[in-house]
């Protein structure tokens, strides 16, 4: 049933549309949740044979365990996320070979680091390339201007 028919019912039942998306369920639990979960166990449970405290505190180091495992994950996402940007940063001024397809290959010297959707991209040729193209990297051999020998003159 789409939410349309959902919020259609409701609205001939005489409810507003903030109402039907409260009572839509959610696909996240979170604190809150398990407080009125905790809550309505609580007084739901029979006077005469209760819960035991212990009961309930190792429910909520389990509640706590799992946000701080949900932080944990984003924190290490972003950790992640900063490690492929110094990555690509290094590659600065460096030559590369990427492939393309399977056999295709671009070589050039990477010219500048681009940052789409939160994904660093390598700059070659004026083009964006995604990291994971990367074949080797090599140091770009500097140019040596030619002399000619100096002479003396008596």
């Amino acid at each position: 049933m789409s939410t349309s028919a959902i919020n259609s019912v409701a609205n001939s039942a005489g409810m507003s549309s903030e109402e039907t998306q409260a009572r839509l369920p959610m696909k996240v639990l979170g604190q809150n949740d398990f407080l009125k979960l905790l809550v309505a166990q609580l007084a739901a449970q029979d006077p005469m044979n209760p819960q035991k405290d212990t009961e309930f505190i190792a429910q909520m180091a389990q509640f706590s365990s799992l946000e701080q495992t949900k932080v944990m994950q984003s924190d290490i996402a972003a950790l992640r996320m900063q490690q492929d940007f110094v990555q690509a940063n290094s590659l600065l001024g460096r030559e590369v070979i990427l492939q393309l397809g399977s056999e295709d290959t671009v070589r050039g010297v990477v010219s500048a680091v681009d940052i789409e959707a939160g994904t660093p991209k390598i700059v070659v040729n004026d083009q964006a390339y995604d990291m994971a193209n990367l074949l080797s990297v090599s140091l770009v051999q500097p140019q040596t201007a030619s002399t000619a020998p100096l002479t003396s003159t008596p």
